[in-house]
């Protein structure tokens, strides 16, 4: 089992639902057990950022954007699932354009920003 940490951004996000949703928000990324991270699949999905591995966790209407540091995770961002960012992170585009979008320092500094 991991130890689940949040960025700002991530507690801001939780900080707006009522506590019986943050519950079941968090109820799936505090499940997660080292197999799944080994395996991924729906609604667990793993990407690339430069050197960092970053998974996406499906849960409800948010998505979970976190790293994984020894026993922790690190939520970096969470996101509604209809937003603009999401779409672009999870969005199944050939290969190569999901590349860009992964590597577009821009969008990447926007969804930094967030953290702030």
């Amino acid at each position: 089992m991991y130890q689940v940490t949040f960025s700002a951004q991530s507690m801001h996000e939780l900080n707006k639902l009522d506590k019986l949703t943050q519950l079941d928000v968090i109820d799936p990324i505090s499940s997660l057990k080292p197999d799944d991270l080994a395996h991924p699949r729906e609604p667990l999905g793993k990407f690339a950022r430069g050197k960092d591995v970053f998974y996406r966790l499906r849960a409800g209407e948010h998505r979970f954007y976190f790293t994984v540091h020894g026993d922790t995770l690190h939520t970096h961002y969470i996101l509604h699932k209809n937003s603009l960012e999401d779409f672009l992170l999870r969005n199944k585009l050939p290969v190569s354009e999901q590349q860009l979008v992964e590597q577009h320092s821009k969008f990447w500094k926007y969804l930094e920003s967030l953290t702030k």
